[in-house]
């Protein structure tokens, strides 16, 4: 089968871009944290695990919101369930603006990691439903590009905040949280200016409104699009809807919950919520409070990158390509940890593995979770992802703090950690993982298909990577 042609039409790219803004709302609630870590420290009188809790509790929400949204965007569709998931945004931030105590902070800072999780499924499922095969990764990667510009803005206005002069224990604090309520508004106001997801559509039986949609998002071949979605669907036997915990879909599980599970066994999150704290710890003097920002610029960089070059050099490529470009800085920071030697490379280390991880797995991870799961479990395997994704990443918040406590240079161990599983990854992906660019997503199935029956191993190299252009 050829590959899909698409025109780029003003309703594709404003869908893309309003549903992505749930990912610059993910981006700010994840690194908004981290310049409030030290002040909450000193106002709650936490220990290392009571802070290592404040942080995580946010993950703990964003993995029921994984396992709670899927559901929801099967019934509601998409663009309404993020509705919701926009007003949780906006009441986490004013509540952590306003909390009282340590458990109104953890509780509001749950109700952002429900949005978060909910956003993690159905921003990228949104952008992969509307998108021609061709533009697809670059679309979807629209949605980790807002999650970096959303870091990137989150540490210079940590950095603005904290150079105006309020009380940092009763001010400051407050107000870093408190400016994530007007990205929330924007996105929700903006949803209503958006087309449900086609693939919805067809699922509930609107094959008008469904064929209106891919018309006016610049599907060249509309009733053969409707044709090969209803078909995927199973809807002539009414059976769009199927078990995901199946012998079937073992393969696109496995793909999905590995680049999950290395995403964040790099300890990136783990780096991103402490960064200030591990800053100020290592003792590296360059950039004063804006150091967090070059961390926050590399990401922006590398991911603007990704975004011109992933539907281009493929999505194992990059993999392939970061694994090694975030082993390496991550050695490189273990090895100044330990030894206290070369201490002011230590920004600029962490800032090169920020980017070659957002070059790579960090943009790849959210594309990749979209495409692999057909049709009619793609909400469902897309919940799996996440979760895996998010309870990893509630792990390493929670034990990171104590970790680096253990002993005078304990702050080595997740920078050595994160270095040996980026090495493991690149072996992994090599060997296992599938190419998927270009592909539409009901080819992909049988693209999947033919790996399953293989099995993934065999699947690797050159001659074995599945051609769309045949058959």
């Amino acid at each position: 089968m050829r590959e899909r042609q698409g025109k780029i039409t003003i309703v594709l790219v404003r869908a893309a871009v309003v549903s992505a803004l749930g990912g610059f709302l993910f981006g700010f609630d994840t690194a908004v944290i981290a310049g409030a870590t030290t002040p909450l420290r000193e106002v709650f009188a936490l220990s290392n695990w009571q802070l290592g809790f404040a942080v995580s509790s946010a993950l703990i929400g964003t993995i029921i919101g994984t396992l709670v949204f899927a559901k929801p965007g099967d019934i509601w569709g998409r663009t309404a369930t993020q509705k919701a998931l926009a007003m949780l945004y906006f009441v986490s931030a004013a509540g952590c603006a306003l909390t009282w105590d340590y458990w109104s902070l953890v509780i509001f800072r749950f109700i952002g990691g429900l949005a978060v999780g909910g956003s993690s499924i159905l921003g990228p499922v949104y952008a992969a439903e509307i998108s021609p095969a061709r533009l697809r990764g670059r679309l979807v990667i629209l949605f980790q590009y807002n999650v970096c510009l959303g870091i990137l803005v989150a540490y210079l206005s940590n950095a603005l905040i904290a150079s105006i002069g309020f009380d940092i224990l009763r001010i400051e604090w407050r107000v870093m949280f408190g400016m994530e309520c007007l990205p929330a508004l924007l996105f929700f106001v903006m949803l209503f200016t958006i087309p449900r997801s086609p693939r919805w559509l067809v699922s509930q039986g609107r094959f008008v409104e469904a064929e209106q949609v891919l018309t006016a998002v610049g599907e060249q071949n509309v009733s053969q699009e409707m044709a090969e979605i209803k078909r995927s669907l199973h809807v002539a036997e009414h059976h769009v809807k199927d078990r995901l915990f199946q012998k079937k879909y073992w393969y696109p599980i496995f793909l999905g919950v590995g680049v999950a599970a290395f995403n964040q066994l790099s300890f990136v999150n783990g780096f991103l919520y402490y960064l200030n704290d591990t800053l100020n710890a290592v003792g590296a003097t360059f950039g004063g409070k804006f150091q967090p920002v070059i961390v926050g610029v590399a990401n922006v960089v590398a991911v603007t990158v990704a975004l011109l070059t992933i539907d281009k050099i493929g999505r194992k490529t990059l993999l392939l390509i970061g694994s090694w470009g975030s082993a390496i800085p991550l050695a490189i920071c273990a090895y100044i940890v330990w030894t206290q030697t070369l201490i002011d490379l230590f920004p600029w280390s962490v800032a090169a593995f920020i980017l070659f991880f957002s070059f790579s797995q960090g943009a790849v991870i959210w594309v990749y979770i979209s495409e692999i799961f057909p049709n009619r479990v793609r909400t469902k395997g897309q919940s799996l992802g996440s979760f895996t994704h998010w309870a990893l990443c509630a792990v390493a918040a929670l034990v990171y703090p104590p970790i680096v406590g253990i002993m005078d240079r304990g702050l080595a161990l997740p920078f050595a950690f994160g270095c040996a599983m980026m090495v493991l990854q690149f072996f992994v992906v090599l060997w296992c993982f599938i190419e998927t660019k270009g592909v539409s997503l009901e080819e992909m199935e049988k693209k999947l298909k033919i790996a399953n029956e293989r099995g993934c191993c065999s699947m690797t190299g050159p001659e074995r990577d599945w051609d769309p252009g045949t058959d």
